[in-house]
């Protein structure tokens, strides 16, 4: 089974997690959340994610959901994940990419899946009003 390690600014892969297990089922094994804050000094949060990371290595894969790009989640989860052979980090995490990450992890390889998240997280950035009034 693919791993996953979800790693945000404050609660926001917490609640994440918490509403997509409520849509797919609970993630029973393989999944960890790092929250970070701005109380933490950055040696707290590197050593939080290295925790994090420790045990989670598959041979099916690790993904790393990221809230947002260039920032310290991202910024801290690089250079761990250089020396992790089969590994991805994708940011902008939504509940789209993690409902996707969770149904998809144990049955599609990691190339796969890792373009399934992305896709799926790209499927749900979308302005719905126009699509009411191309209708009438």
């Amino acid at each position: 089974m693919i791993n996953i390690i979800v790693i945000t600014h404050g609660e926001f892969g917490a609640y994440l997690i918490e509403a997509a297990e409520g849509i797919v089922g609970v993630q029973r094994e393989g999944l960890k959340n790092v929250s970070i804050s701005t109380r933490m000094t950055l040696e707290l949060i590197k050593e939080a994610v290295a925790s994090a990371i420790n045990g989670m290595d598959s041979a099916d894969g690790l993904v790393f959901l990221i809230d947002m790009p260039g920032g310290t989640p991202m910024n801290v989860v690089l250079p761990l994940a250089r020396d992790i052979e089969k590994c991805a980090v994708i940011c902008g995490v939504n509940i789209n990419m993690m409902t996707s990450a969770f149904a998809y992890r144990q049955s599609l390889d990691f190339d796969r899946l890792t373009a399934k998240i992305m896709e799926d997280g790209r499927k749900a950035i979308c302005e719905v009003r126009s699509l009411l009034m191309k209708k009438q």
